[in-house]
């Protein structure tokens, strides 16, 4: 029998052990001295084993897969976007982008929002206005950050109170877009979000609205109103994220000739002087010399801007870009929210998770890079112009709110974008940072309603505001 297992080959060894009977155990052969070698037939057995394997006696648990967390969301664990809506969310179409929203009422009783801001209503600012808002959340932000002021807002308004997240933000529904898609624009763009801007003021049915954004929302607002300026009732630019131009016309002081008007003594009459000639025409050369550089230099920076706004985009597109997206948001997330308010003790867990809560939907890191690519694009454009070239076009009421230790927006900068504004009213909001509905909104709600009762409200009302 030993003879015949030798012959046969391992498989074959195999078989007739497997198939042996329990009572009678397989025959052993005597192992030669020296350190044990594998047998053929073990190999089969146990396919995974080897000469270095270790006992199934002593071997240790497996380890586990190390987990992936983003400002503490557990990343093995994402979800679709309307996995995460709220109650009162909901959800409009357009484009094939799900648009998540709120929609709030002045006769809702909204047991979430802060019932103790209603009082800082006057009665007054029941008064029908009859203006839907639209809220535009900055940069990272959502409909969250409105949460405090939806409600009262409404009351002050006398009319509807909608806030959604932009592509890339909040819970709107996450979707892939490139340069040669078929899909008529570019859901991360800012001309979808000007797009989706006024079609919430048809959606609400009205006509126009007041445009309520903050930080980067401004540059929508402001976008949307140059789009449809019939649309846009009133703008509230709250800590714009707008670059304020510098005066470039020096003003005269008082008895100081103008400087346009000055007279240059005239050279007609003196003598012909031949070097002031030669000298006349050698600085004409090099004018028109100075001229060919600076073209070729121009030239150069532009094609070398080309250049590194492709190389950017390419890396932001690879997954070096991805992992640079999460490793941001994982050490610098939750520190820019706690920065962006004046007092950093103040910020709440509840602030935190209402922050935090996109990152728990799939795809978040991708249309955030989708959303930076689509912003640099735009800023890179030789066809747009800048808004704060623009900013002396515009007609309809204007508040600019700030807060006075905004440490991302300074508010210098946010009073004179007021003052490049024509008739625009600047407030600052002391002891307050850069999310003044958030952090101080009895405040922010105190001079929202002010602005509007001055602007829309009754001539008797407007006495009265004039007389406070």
């Amino acid at each position: 029998m030993q003879m015949l297992l030798s012959l046969r080959s391992p498989h074959a060894a195999a078989r007739l052990l497997t198939a042996a009977p329990a009572s009678t155990p397989p025959s052993r052969a005597v192992r030669p001295p020296g350190p044990p070698r594998a047998s053929a037939s073990a190999s089969v057995l146990n396919p995974g084993a080897n000469a270095g394997s270790v006992p199934d006696g002593a071997k240790m648990p497996p380890q586990q897969r190390r987990r992936r967390s983003v400002a503490g969301i557990d990343q093995d664990e994402l979800v679709e976007p309307d996995a995460l809506a709220d109650p009162d969310s909901s959800f409009y179409e357009i484009n094939g982008v799900r648009l998540h929203h709120k929609v709030c009422s002045p006769e809702d009783k909204d047991k979430s929002s802060d019932q103790s801001l209603d009082n800082t209503v006057s009665d007054a600012g029941q008064s029908l206005i009859g203006l839907p808002i639209l809220l535009l959340h900055g940069f990272g932000a959502s409909v969250f950050s409105w949460s405090r002021v939806m409600r009262p807002l409404s009351r002050i308004a006398r009319a509807k109170v909608l806030a959604f997240d932009r592509p890339a933000f909040g819970l709107t529904s996450r979707t892939t877009w490139s340069s040669d898609d078929t899909k008529p624009l570019n859901p991360y763009s800012m001309a979808f979000s000007v797009m989706v801007t006024l079609a919430f003021i048809d959606y609400l049915g009205a006509e126009k609205a007041v445009l309520v954004g903050h930080s980067a929302g401004c540059l929508v607002a402001v976008d949307a109103y140059f789009e449809a300026p019939e649309r846009v009732a009133a703008l509230v630019l709250v800590a714009p994220a707008i670059f304020a131009p510098r005066k470039t016309v020096k003003e005269n002081k008082p008895g100081e000739p103008d400087r346009q008007t000055q007279k240059v003594p005239n050279d007609g009459n003196l003598p012909p002087n031949l070097f002031a000639r030669v000298w006349g025409g050698f600085l004409e050369l090099w004018k028109h010399i100075a001229g060919f550089v600076l073209k070729m230099i121009t030239v150069i920076r532009d094609l070398v801007r080309f250049l590194y706004l492709k190389a950017l985009v390419a890396f932001l597109q690879s997954p070096l870009g991805v992992i640079l997206v999460r490793w941001v948001m994982d050490k610098f997330g939750i520190l820019g929210v706690r920065n962006a308010w004046y007092d950093p003790s103040k910020v709440t867990d509840h602030d935190i998770q209402g922050y935090t809560k996109p990152l728990r939907s799939k795809g978040w890191e991708t249309a955030l890079i989708q959303h930076t690519i689509s912003m640099i694009v735009d800023s890179a454009s030789m066809s747009r112009v800048s808004i704060s070239k623009r900013l002396s076009e515009i007609s309809c009421p204007v508040l600019v709110v700030t807060g006075d230790t905004d440490r991302i927006v300074p508010a210098w900068n946010a009073e004179r974008l007021a003052h490049a504004i024509p008739g625009a009213t600047f407030e600052a909001i002391k002891c307050c940072g850069h999310l003044p509905q958030e952090e101080r909104p009895q405040e922010f709600l105190s001079v929202v309603e002010r602005f509007l009762r001055t602007v829309f409200g009754t001539p008797n009302e407007q006495m009265f505001q004039a007389a406070v």
